[in-house]
């Protein structure tokens, strides 16, 4: 399942344990596709605070707690990591991670509290929702196969890349608009692992914002960024994206598209990608100004000069992506979107 729709039913499930009908998640897929982030965010965007256990490094006495006498019987003190109204809020998120690298005698140490919400006298509140993540044996992790019965305490989903939706994220947190255009030149390059040669760095939605790191870093030190680029997401697409980068001197002017200049689209297709990553990047750090809706406006206008129209759709979906409904106000837009219908009906 692409992220965007992962996020709603993280975002329902973590509403539905006010509700009574909360089923724990597991969510599956290999290393660097986000999802710890996406967990992360669904309690950021509630204000609710997450717990994250990793069962990897914990022994099932973690869990359990410690025994102890209190007159002549056992008692157990339960560990503070576990959610508890008073200390940690009445609701939030429970983050069972790395649970299959977990060993099978923690893995067990877990069923009765993902299960039952429970362990010995421990209860989880009752608004906390129980999420957790892991690779699949194929991954090249430290995986052990998920026990049956542990398996048939979640609802299971897998987590897929889908190149909107990383674009979306980017631009929503800063992303260098040169990598998102790279991302959109060369698509298959968001995610590019293969297990059977177990490479250290690969391309990976978390390894792209490594090299979005390493471009602000080291721009001003260009005998140092190509290795850098190499060392975040592989050699190959490290050597592709400074290639990419280093091209760009041949831009157009964004100053005059984004002022209503009358100015040329370049022919190459890679440089059309930049263009319009960056003008994107433009309209996001514009929106608080006072000539707004003029500057997306003239870029409207300019999506319409793309030679492939195609390529101007692109551009406008991410603008939607990134600013939202408010981009259908803009006077404009209704003639560009008029001067695309055939192609908007066609996709």
């Amino acid at each position: 399942m692409r992220p965007a729709q992962l996020l709603r039913v993280l975002d329902r499930e973590f509403v539905s344990a006010a509700e009574g009908h909360h089923t724990p998640v597991m969510l599956w897929g290999p290393p660097g596709v986000g999802k710890s982030q996406m967990v992360a965010h669904i309690a950021s965007r509630h204000r609710a605070p997450v717990i994250d256990i990793r069962l990897s490094q914990m022994e099932p006495s973690d869990l359990r707690g410690i025994p102890f006498r209190v007159e002549g019987r056992v008692d157990w003190a339960v560990p503070s990591i576990l959610p508890d109204a008073e200390r940690h809020g009445s609701a939030g998120v429970l983050f069972l991670d790395e649970i299959t690298s977990a060993p099978p005698a923690v893995s067990a140490a877990a069923y009765q509290l993902i299960l039952d919400r429970r362990l010995g006298d421990y209860e989880v509140p009752a608004h906390w929702a129980i999420f957790a993540a892991g690779n699949r044996q194929g991954d090249r992790g430290v995986t052990y196969s998920m026990p049956a019965p542990l398996a048939n305490r979640f609802s299971h989903f897998e987590v897929d890349v889908h190149l909107d939706d990383w674009v979306g994220w980017a631009y929503a947190n800063g992303i260098d608009e040169r990598v998102i255009a790279f991302l959109r030149f060369r698509p298959e390059l968001l995610f590019d692992f293969d297990p059977a040669h177990n490479p250290v760095a690969f391309p990976s939605p978390r390894s792209w914002e490594f090299a979005h790191r390493g471009l602000r870093k080291f721009e001003d030190h260009p005998e140092l960024l190509q290795g850098t680029l190499q060392a975040c997401v592989g050699p190959a697409a490290g050597i592709e994206l400074h290639a990419f980068v280093s091209s760009l001197d041949q831009m157009p002017d964004l100053d005059a598209i984004v002022n209503g200049d009358q100015v040329l689209v370049p022919k190459e297709i890679d440089l059309q990608y930049a263009v319009a990553a960056a003008l994107v990047g433009r309209a996001i750090r514009a929106r608080d100004g006072d000539n707004w809706s003029v500057v997306i406006g003239n870029i409207l206008s300019y999506a319409r000069r793309f030679p492939q129209r195609e390529m101007g759709v692109m551009l406008v979906s991410d603008l939607h992506r990134a600013i939202g409904g408010a981009l259908f106000e803009v006077p404009a837009f209704a003639d560009w979107a008029q001067a695309v219908a055939d192609v908007m009906l066609y996709e």
